[in-house]
């Protein structure tokens, strides 16, 4: 497959963009390039978004290739890097309008945790909440989206290629439930 070209564009720029960059115990150290933030291996931050429907069924939606970080993945969350001066609580409503066209709901926080994996280092916040409504989805980062059960979901992540940090995130999620 070939990238498009609007994609390409869009991860140019969202290479560009500056991020919070924080040290092994969140402390906010500064702001730089995603992409400089990403190369020298340094830490970020993040959110995950969990969109369940009233069903309880999880939302899961296909990353686009322009994505610098696994491109073509399924991805169990949405979200993204934190933004420079950005809350965690701000970033986690902006990422789910952005990417799935979800706005105005309620966001449930459920805790931060770090992880940490070669070009990918982050501080996460993982975040949970219920749509019924339709799904809009951000072209130049959504491929498809679909709403499947947890459990499908899990599954499919042993064997399809899935984002290593929202699985993390999903796991993290079902513990604060005692799941």
């Amino acid at each position: 497959m070939t990238i498009d070209p609007k994609e390409a564009a869009h991860r140019a720029a969202s290479d560009l963009e500056h991020v919070t960059w924080v040290d092994e115990h969140d402390k906010v150290l500064g702001e730089l390039p995603r992409a400089e933030l990403r190369e020298r291996g340094l830490i970020g931050r993040c959110t995950f978004i969990l969109l369940f429907n009233s069903a309880g069924q999880l939302c899961v939606h296909r990353r686009t290739l322009s994505k610098a970080l696994y491109p073509g993945y399924w991805d169990v969350a949405a979200g993204g890097m934190v933004g420079a001066g950005e809350s965690y609580d701000h970033s986690a409503a902006r990422e789910l309008e952005e990417e799935l066209g979800v706005g105005g709901v309620a966001l449930t926080f459920h805790e931060k945790f770090h992880f940490d994996l070669p070009g990918n280092r982050l501080w996460c916040a993982v975040y949970s909440a219920v749509w019924d409504g339709p799904l809009s989805l951000q072209p130049e980062e959504v491929m498809e989206a679909r709403f499947i059960s947890v459990e499908q979901a899990e599954a499919e992540g042993q064997v399809l290629p899935y984002c290593p940090d929202s699985l993390a995130a999903l796991q993290r999620y079902k513990a604060s439930l005692g799941q």
